[in-house]
């Protein structure tokens, strides 16, 4: 419940293990900005109950029977409703996470999160960030950008030329992992002006969120591997 000046994030749980879905379920429940309304056991599951309880986030398990989370978060994007993605992994470096990323999901979690840190990437999702800032995160972009089964590269390599030199710095910074205020402070410009160059970007490359517009930059090579 909330105090009625907003309404609760609504999350949807989608693991196959009964332990990891409720322990979730009650760590969340206890944010008062946070409501559970359903949970699915596997990823084809996971894809009817958006359709039908259209949560904020969904907390996707990848390795689930009858549909995987990679191909269940593709289904939920390709889908366009408002559903965001977090996915949760058990190994910080795993090749699976990247390719969820690239399927669209918004970002991840380690199951072994704290419950604040469980509580603020919903947050961070629901609100159309990317939960990129971690830097394990860059490093898991940077690793599997290079493992990708069909790289976005010749389509990139001429799309990202329809961006200013303004828009294109913006987006390596994205890649790195800076938040918008971050960005603002680096380029010594308003916060307002860099949503406005953030919107254009994803407009322009035709991209989700943030977290496919690292993706995009890496798999460019606007930012080079380490």
């Amino acid at each position: 419940m909330t105090d009625g000046r907003s309404r609760a994030i609504r999350v949807l749980i989608a693991d196959d293990q009964m332990m990891v879905r409720e322990g979730f379920s009650v760590l969340l429940g206890a944010m008062p900005d946070i409501e559970v309304v359903g949970e699915a056991v596997n990823g084809r599951e996971a894809v009817d109950r958006v359709r039908e309880l259209q949560p904020d986030v969904v907390l996707m398990d990848i390795r689930m029977p009858e549909m995987n989370g990679i191909d269940a978060t593709r289904e939920i994007v390709a889908a366009d409703g408002a559903a965001k993605v977090l996915v949760l992994t058990t190994f910080d470096l795993d090749e699976y996470v990247y390719q969820a990323l690239r399927a669209g999901a918004s970002g991840f979690l380690l199951k072994d999160a704290s419950a604040r840190q469980l509580a603020d990437g919903v947050r961070v999702v629901s609100a159309g960030e990317a939960l990129l800032a971690p830097s394990v995160t860059r490093r898991l972009i940077t690793e599997f950008s290079k493992l990708a089964e069909e790289p976005r590269l010749s389509a990139a390599h001429g799309a990202y030329g329809d961006l200013t030199d303004r828009e294109t710095e913006v987006l390596v910074l994205i890649a790195q992992g800076l938040s918008n205020s971050e960005i603002a402070e680096r380029l010594v410009v308003a916060e307002s002006t860099i949503k406005t160059h953030v919107s254009r970007i994803l407009v322009k490359l035709g991209l989700r969120d943030r977290t496919q517009a690292a993706v995009f930059a890496y798999e460019a090579r606007l930012v080079t591997p380490r």
